[in-house]
């Protein structure tokens, strides 16, 4: 699928920060769709088709990071049928490179105040982890690896749907 896709749902979505991150964990756990499977082990095992966590840190990173200044244009996340794609207005800051975007510890803060209230409201370590996070929670699932696609003024991020499992 490309851009031009059926989008699933779209939401516009404002308010203080702490509303703003209620409303979007609220609609992520919506919009996940679990598999039960009781066929394969003694207990049911619950398979989401993306884990939580993986979404919640890409979208965090997106709110904290993106350029406010210069630019009214949203987060936008665009929940497809076999992927859901991050896109966040501008690109690496400060010691952050295209180059080594996404490496664990490399962080920096465009918006040092907005990160600084996200640790304090509990969205945010402050520790530059949040992507690797991600990567270990779409592994564990068995979602390809995350994607980024990252220039000067924009960051998207695609996490794609897993396989359909096989018991």
């Amino acid at each position: 699928t490309h851009l031009a896709s059926e989008v699933v749902s779209s939401h516009d979505l404002r308010g203080p920060l702490p509303s703003l991150m209620a409303q979007i964990d609220e609609l992520l756990r919506l919009h996940i769709m679990t598999a039960v499977d009781i066929t394969s082990a003694d207990r049911e095992v619950r398979h989401p088709d993306y884990p939580l966590v993986a979404l919640q840190q890409i979208i965090r990173n997106a709110v904290m990071h993106r350029l406010y200044e210069g630019t009214n244009a949203p987060v936008r996340i665009y929940w497809y049928a076999d992927r859901v794609e991050v896109i966040s207005p501008g690109g690496p800051f400060g010691q952050v490179t295209p180059q080594n975007f996404g490496q664990p510890g490399i962080n920096d803060y465009r918006n040092p105040h907005l990160a600084e209230a996200m640790r304090c409201l509990g969205y945010a370590q402050h520790f530059g982890v949040g992507i690797q996070i991600a990567r270990e929670a779409l592994a564990r699932n068995g979602h390809p690896p995350l994607e980024f696609q990252v220039d000067a003024r924009t960051v998207v991020a695609t996490l794609r749907r897993a396989a359909p499992r096989t018991p």
